[in-house]
């Protein structure tokens, strides 16, 4: 089903794309929260998605072939959500499960709150760079950011794990220059390692036709809380 997004504000649009399985959008121009809270649904987005693309998603699979705009994957349970541009601020913010796959670059805090209860670890992978404040208060789930995009901006912004207080966040490429917090501990990559983020490098590989080859030639960093020196904050006085 083809539904042409012209004109047509976000609750229409949802109510049209509940009506099928599968349907393709047309002509998207910004609508927000395009899919929000879906579950079987397949659709695809020509054009540019706005805010909370895919919010609340419990099980369907959005695929974007433009950009989309801030907090992509709010609250997500389950499911995919695949963008083939650039995105804004905060993807995956308290995200509880299911995977986000983007081409391009992100914005500020990406996952943000991300948190994993135990079969669901939710995933994040940016193909490009990312702003500021990467992985802050992060609980849980995994992080990979490549740093393919090819210009002279650091692969992170600053205060990247600020708050950090479980799951990994993996930076491939040099971060000589980066500051993290003294709440985490900054490695290198090993083998086994590896491992357990290879499925999710050869997806996005298999999804934007990069050479898994040429992206594994970069050696990859992984952050993790420090257990030893935990992340403590007092929000009121006792």
């Amino acid at each position: 089903m083809i539904i042409d997004a012209t004109n047509m504000d976000y609750r229409r649009l949802n109510d049209e794309i509940r009506k099928t399985d599968c349907c393709r959008i047309e002509n998207c121009i910004g609508q927000r929260f395009i899919g929000s809270g879906m579950k079987n649904q397949k659709i695809y987005i020509s054009g540019i998605s706005g805010n909370a693309l895919g919010a609340y998603l419990t099980g369907a699979e959005i695929i974007a072939q433009g950009n989309a705009q801030d907090a992509v994957g709010d609250t997500m349970n389950d499911g995919k959500i695949t963008v083939h541009g650039n995105i804004g601020d905060a993807p995956g913010y308290a995200m509880r499960g299911g995977k986000i796959l983007i081409k391009g670059d992100a914005g500020y805090r990406v996952g943000i709150h991300m948190k994993e209860y135990r079969e669901k670890k939710p995933q994040i992978i940016i193909g490009g760079k990312c702003g500021s404040f990467l992985g802050e208060y992060q609980a849980g789930g995994i992080v990979v950011i490549l740093g393919l995009t090819e210009n002279d901006m650091p692969v992170v912004g600053n205060f990247p794990c600020t708050g950090m207080h479980g799951g990994k966040v993996f930076i491939r490429g040099n971060i000589d220059g980066v500051r993290f917090p003294h709440n985490v501990n900054v490695s290198k990559a090993t083998k086994s390692d590896l491992e357990e983020i290879m499925p999710l490098i050869c997806e996005f590989c298999d999804t934007f036709n990069y050479s898994l080859s040429d992206i594994m030639k970069e050696p990859f960093n992984i952050i993790v809380p420090d257990t030893n020196n935990p992340y403590k904050q007092m929000y009121v006085a006792n």
